[in-house]
């Protein structure tokens, strides 16, 4: 199924430049219709069952003849106009990959039926990393799992759920979306979420997938138990992802020990000390007393991943039927994306892989 994109704008070198971008890269996705002049146009949507019009600011495009489920924005010269006449507005000189997710975007909020390929969710791994202790660089340990997996060749999601996390400290690529507006996708159930997805999803130079941080950090603790995972549910059977890597705050709710068992692998990740073995034998053994009492399986899925660890300082935990998969030791005067460069070339994760 192919999306049919309408341009009109009466520069013909940009129009041709565009449209060969387009062609060029998602033929297979879009059927591209460039014009000049409204006239033309309008025949057009008259005769094919144009999906997104998309029109120069300075061309008279009569609005009233657009198809019910017609999306549509406007050409503007410039990133800093979001808006025309209440209408969306997508900058005209930016790389085709950016325009080409806008158009997702809009044609998603018109549709929802499927697109693209989706597959068996249990095509994807679903490995979340959780921690008891603060300050252990569990984030930094899920990053560079993420990294590592991309340097296997898998294509790999890194999401962060942590209230007030943020993948953009770790990954960049550009982008006009982020997680909010997945989140508003999810929780208004319209449009087609599973192409919302695609066109605010963006890939590091490492090669990780990632959305960027919500605008208000609140906007994720909008998203209930039923939410999250419905919207796990849509990106493991997209087709797009091998492996997706859960970066959430660990907790003994309901919603939380739901999650742990969708998940594959359950990493939990102390440093070694008293007070961080402390918490994960009590985090531990909490869990293993909600198993007895309640329908679940958790433990078997959980594994120990040390970070930060010096022989001088800290101690491996003895005694517990949980696996410890190794440790990292701690790097100093480093930024945090040469720790994750270091930890993703190390081989701590290849028990996970």
């Amino acid at each position: 199924m192919k999306i049919k994109v309408a341009l009109l704008d009466n520069d013909i070198r940009y129009l041709n430049r565009i449209v060969a971008a387009f062609n060029a890269k998602y033929a297979e996705n879009l059927e591209i219709y460039s014009f000049t002049q409204a006239e033309g146009l309008n025949t057009a949507l008259e005769t094919n069952k144009i999906d997104v019009l998309i029109a120069s600011d300075a061309c008279e495009a009569d609005l009233e003849k657009l198809p019910k489920r017609c999306g549509f924005a406007y050409f503007v010269e410039s990133h800093d106009i979001e808006t025309v006449k209440g209408k969306t507005a997508i900058c005209k000189f930016q790389k085709a990959d950016l325009i080409y997710k806008q158009i997702l975007s809009i044609y998603s909020e018109n549709v929802s039926d499927v697109f693209g390929v989706r597959i068996s969710d249990e095509d994807c791994n679903l490995v979340a990393f959780v921690s008891p202790s603060g300050g252990v660089g569990t984030s930094t340990l899920a990053a560079a799992y993420a990294v590592a997996c991309a340097k296997n060749g898998k294509s790999v999601l890194y999401l962060n759920l942590e209230t007030f996390g943020s993948a953009d400290s770790f990954f960049h690529a550009e982008g006009q979306f982020d997680m909010s507006d997945v989140i508003y996708a999810v929780k208004s159930k319209k449009g087609n979420i599973a192409l919302k997805i695609e066109s605010c999803v963006k890939q590091d130079e490492t090669g990780v997938y990632f959305f960027s941080q919500p605008r208000l950090a609140l906007d994720v603790m909008e998203l209930n138990t039923e939410e999250v995972i419905s919207f796990l549910k849509e990106l493991r059977i997209s087709g797009k992802f091998q492996t997706i890597v859960l970066d959430m705050g660990f907790g003994l709710d309901s919603g939380r020990l739901e999650l742990y068992q969708n998940a594959g692998r359950l990493i939990m990740v102390g440093d070694g000390t008293e007070i961080s073995n402390a918490k994960l034998l009590r985090a531990c053994g909490a869990l293993a007393a909600l198993e007895q009492g309640m329908d679940m399986s958790i433990s078997g899925k959980l594994s120990i991943l040390y970070n930060k660890f010096s022989n001088k300082t800290g101690r491996l935990l003895e005694g517990l039927d949980i696996k410890a998969i190794g440790g990292a030791p701690r790097f100093e005067y480093a930024s945090v994306g040469q720790i994750v460069m270091q930890l993703a070339g190390m081989d701590i994760f290849d028990k996970i892989i």
